[in-house]
């Protein structure tokens, strides 16, 4: 038996589904747009009240899987992929260094490298004598599986399944879900669910049916309806006159915003100074003052963001830059070996988001105190994928002690106090890691009550190539962690994006945590 009160608390958008789909029918919300002639919108929000309730439940999920053109592929589309714009070059110039025919192809040096390992190994291309890049192969076509496959996704997505097994394996290699920027194309996931009315629904519909409700009913009369008389004849909605009242709303802050004021005051109490900087910076603070490599793969931990204009900074301050570069080149006076190729002054003033705060721990070497403790709670940008546990903004809270006396050990026991004292967590374990700046290294992951083990961070000694080009001759102990993770664990919650929440109830009803 179905109470009056379930039918009266039953929305306009309800009444209508339900009664239009008899018990069996398979329904979603793009069926629900033709035969009820509602937006999207609306058909979504008649789908989760009803789940909610227990009148649908799911009959079927699927996932398909699409490839949308970056606008790097869209780039390559109309100049022509690296490849493509080497082949051309060479051909129309002859022999050229890497370094030449990459300026007169327009592409990257580091493209310009893989590009040529794909096609040396096609016999496209060979290295004479003289480090020249040759044209072995005039007629060649490379890239034009791509090619085609870029053509075809600029008016639409294509999808993984409309695609032949040959087209699934060549767009596999250029596409990404996270970090597309990138690359060619960008992996798109979207998830359909199918519905049907469930016991208690067909009974909820059988009931509508004998009280005569539609769904058309009037729930407010405006004043056009009664200068032209069209409520005449019509039928309303009843009213809840048992209804509660308005809540009375006190303000409150942000937990967030509270949180992170909590983990300061915590660095603070234990002699840390804090330390903070731009969000945007040069590609030398960002990444070549740690010692990562221009043109390696090691540089694709971090899908940074690039700034349109202007592009670079007017200068780098000396004597850093020398000798960082002596650094990457030959090692310097750190005992290193260093990179052993010629550092790219120009590349080095590019200018991106800050995608990692431990920029400010390697800008602070220059001016810290021995011993001494900093910390920073700073915002960085990569693109990423968002989901419950990636952001594509995000914050980090970064460190370094310096002393004679510091070791790993030292270290381990600052992790344990993040993972501990502020993120909440119960179970924390440590695994070797890589990066690098520091060595060793080591990341430290926390598990979450629900989504189970994740990193929060990596921590490490800083290598000489790192300090002493800054004038630091001790050890440094540095680490990077997660703060929005920390977050998530210490508030209790499922999902980053639930710390950004525009959903002011949300605020409003979230447990404080001590």
């Amino acid at each position: 038996m179905v109470s009056d009160a379930t039918l009266k608390n039953l929305h306009p958008l309800e009444v209508k589904t339900l009664l239009f789909y008899e018990g069996g029918a398979i329904f979603d919300a793009p069926r629900m747009q033709v035969d009820l002639g509602l937006v999207l919108g609306q058909c979504n929000q008649a789908l989760s009240w009803l789940e909610a309730k227990g009148f649908l439940h799911e009959s079927q999920r699927r996932t398909d899987i699409f490839y949308e053109r970056t606008d790097l592929g869209a780039d390559y589309a109309a100049k022509g992929t690296p490849v493509e714009r080497m082949v051309r070059v060479l051909a129309e110039k002859g022999p050229l260094t890497l370094p030449e025919l990459a300026a007169a192809a327009g592409v990257e040096n580091r493209d310009a490298g893989s590009s040529y390992g794909q096609l040396s190994k096609a016999g496209v291309l060979s290295m004479d004598g003289e480090k020249r890049v040759c044209l072995e192969n005039p007629s060649a076509e490379p890239d034009r599986a791509i090619r085609q496959l870029l053509d075809r996704a600029a008016q639409a997505p294509l999808e993984h399944n409309h695609l032949s097994a040959q087209d699934q394996k060549e767009i596999a290699r250029h596409a990404r879900k996270r970090g597309a920027a990138t690359a060619m194309f960008k992996i798109i996931e979207r998830e359909s669910v199918s519905y049907e009315l469930s016991e208690t629904g067909a009974q909820v519909r059988s009931a509508l049916q004998e009280r005569g409700i539609t769904g058309e009913e009037i729930g407010q009369v405006t004043p056009e309806m009664l200068r032209d008389g069209s409520w005449q004849g019509k039928t309303f909605r009843e009213y809840g006159v048992d209804a509660p009242t308005s809540r009375l709303l006190p303000g409150r802050r942000n937990p967030y915003a509270e949180y992170l004021d909590s983990v300061k005051d915590k660095l603070v109490s234990l002699g840390f100074s804090e330390f903070d900087g731009p969000v945007v910076e040069t590609e030398f603070w960002n990444s070549d003052a740690l010692f990562m490599p221009q043109f390696h793969s090691a540089r694709d931990i971090h899908d940074v963001y690039y700034v349109k204009n202007p592009r670079h900074a007017r200068e780098i301050e000396e004597p850093y830059l020398s000798r960082i570069a002596e650094v990457h080149e030959k090692g310097g006076n750190t005992g290193s070996r260093g990179w052993g190729y010629q550092f790219d002054r120009d590349f080095t003033r590019r200018l991106i988001l800050r995608s990692q705060g431990t920029v400010m721990s390697a800008k602070s070497l220059r001016n810290a105190e021995i011993p001494g403790k900093y910390f920073g709670i700073l915002r960085c940008f990569r693109y990423d994928q968002v989901d419950a546990t990636h952001l594509s903004d995000f914050y980090q809270t970064e460190g370094i002690v310096l002393g004679e006396d510091v070791n790993l050990r030292n270290l381990l026991g600052l992790l344990k106090m993040f993972a501990e004292e502020l993120a909440g967590a119960t179970e924390v374990r440590y695994v070797p890691g890589y990066f690098p700046f520091t060595e060793p290294s080591v990341e430290v992951h926390i598990k979450h009550p629900r989504l189970g083990w994740f990193e929060l961070g990596g921590a490490g000694i800083f290598r000489p190539e790192v300090t002493k080009p800054m004038g630091v001759e001790v050890p440094v102990l540095a680490w990077g962690l997660g703060i929005d993770r920390m977050a998530l664990m210490h508030l209790g919650l499922n999902d980053l994006r639930e710390l950004f929440s525009s959903d002011i109830e949300n605020v409003r009803l979230r447990r404080r945590q001590g």
